[in-house]
């Protein structure tokens, strides 16, 4: 199943922000197909090896409302991703802003409890 998502992504300098956008895979937490605004990636390298690198962050929006994230680069293939904890978070965020769905909604539909047994005794025989 093909669950890829646009984001926005900032590399985050100590005087500049390069702004660029992405699609997120939900189910590894790779990012692909990156496209930098205003920035010459061939001429400056990549944000991250920059001496000014601080961080980088994600955001996903939806109808106006947004979930910020970390995002982890690999300076040495250039990778952009999120780690499996974050990745989780991100689901639980976004459920509970864009569907009003809580953490605990997700884990109940997750895992539901076997149904009540029926009948009229005091309980099970031991």
């Amino acid at each position: 199943m093909d669950l890829k998502v646009p984001i926005k992504i900032s590399d985050e300098l100590s005087e500049d922000i390069v702004d660029s956008t992405g699609l997120l895979d939900l189910a590894s937490g790779e990012i692909y197909r990156i496209e930098y605004e205003d920035y010459d990636l061939e001429g400056r390298g990549l944000p991250a090896d920059s001496e000014d690198y601080d961080f980088t962050v994600g955001t996903l929006s939806n109808n106006g409302k947004d979930v910020e994230f970390k995002i982890d680069v690999n300076r040495v293939t250039g990778q952009y991703s999120v780690s499996a904890s974050e990745l989780l978070e991100i689901k639980v965020r976004a459920a509970q802003l864009f569907a009003g769905i809580s953490g605990r909604d997700m884990a109940r539909s997750a895992d539901p409890k076997p149904p009540a047994a029926k009948g009229r005794g005091r309980g099970p025989l031991h």
